[in-house]
């Protein structure tokens, strides 16, 4: 399997791309946030790479991101997504939105993405919501610089989910806590936390 590449970049479209290596050239699928931060045709790149094998095609997908790479997969495992609508998620919709939108259980702008209908918005949602590890969501809030309460809800949230908790529990008692409390910017990381485990363990 091929796990990265390094070469010139020889052709940049949005249908693909083509890094030259040892004389080789590698046709390589990227998303459009990928392809936009990628240099002109002629400089050198490197690329991190899922290889897809089915029956007898190999099929290279390029990121420039771990994270993206990641939801990529996450993508890949859902019930009717192959690599190239996976891909297609990822370019209306970055990694780090993609994450959000799927932890907030937000199937309306899923269906933003061409491709995408209800159906499949709820597949994504149903089949990723409890598989994606709390680490990415917290990577995914800080890479797009959210607001500090916002970021705050994830890390208290990764925390509980962390410590046992189920994702719907956990995000219950953070709300009824900061229902109940005063307002979320006031709040810091282990104030939020202790708060919300106490209200965990009374249930």
């Amino acid at each position: 399997m091929i796990a990265s590449l390094k070469g010139v970049l020889t052709l940049k479209s949005p249908e693909g791309i083509v890094v030259e290596t040892g004389g080789v050239g590698f046709d390589v699928l990227v998303s459009l946030p990928t392809l936009y931060d990628l240099p002109a045709p002629g400089n050198r790149v490197e690329l991190i790479i899922h290889t897809h094998v089915r029956d007898n095609q190999i099929l290279l997908i390029g990121f420039l991101r771990p994270g993206e790479r990641e939801a990529f997969r996450h993508l890949n495992t859902v019930t009717g997504i192959g690599p190239r609508l996976a891909m297609n998620i990822l370019s209306g919709l970055p990694a780090e939105e993609l994450l959000e939108a799927i932890l907030r259980e937000d199937t309306p702008r899923l269906q933003r993405v061409p491709g995408v209908g209800k159906k499949m918005s709820q597949r994504i949602v149903l089949e990723l919501k409890d598989k994606i590890p709390p680490r990415d969501i917290i990577l995914s809030a800080r890479s797009v610089q959210q607001s500090h309460p916002k970021r705050i809800r994830l890390e208290v949230l990764s925390a509980l989910m962390n410590l046992g908790y189920k994702r719907k529990e956990a995000e219950s008692a953070i709300e009824e806590t900061l229902r109940r409390g005063e307002r979320v910017e006031e709040w810091t990381l282990e104030s939020l936390l202790k708060a919300a485990l106490q209200d965990l363990v009374k249930q």
